[in-house]
């Protein structure tokens, strides 16, 4: 399971290329769909779900659940397994729910009420 706090800093990394901005900008297109980051949040506070279950949460149909959790998995995000007739979902790369958090973190910033400083990243 890739973890990110065995990564290079950021700030230590070379200057990204055309190709790595490309897949990055990829990814976060991906990630810009209310459903599929709900999807995820609902996956990391549960550690595993199945489709019905998250359906039934998000108010949604299984086979339209299944679509955006498909897009997810294709990322690495997420795996599947079966069993039975349900199929359950869980987060395999340890990077996705910081970054969930962290842009909560950026988001809860942009309110004049909110304290502005670091977002101590947790998840």
């Amino acid at each position: 399971m890739p973890h990110c706090t065995s990564r290079v800093a950021l700030r230590d990394r070379p200057l990204l290329s055309f190709v790595q901005a490309v897949k990055v900008t990829a990814l976060f297109k991906l990630l810009a769909n209310d459903t599929r980051v709900r999807l995820l949040h609902h996956i990391v506070r549960t550690g595993e779900a199945t489709v019905t279950d998250m359906a039934k949460t998000l108010g949604m149909k299984p086979q339209a659940v299944s679509n955006q959790l498909m897009r997810l998995a294709d990322t690495g995000m997420l795996a599947s397994r079966r069993d039975g007739n349900h199929v359950y979902y869980r987060v395999v790369n340890e990077c996705a729910a910081p970054l969930l958090d962290l842009a909560l973190c950026l988001m809860e910033g942009e309110s004049d009420s909110a304290p502005r400083g670091t977002c101590d990243v947790q998840a």
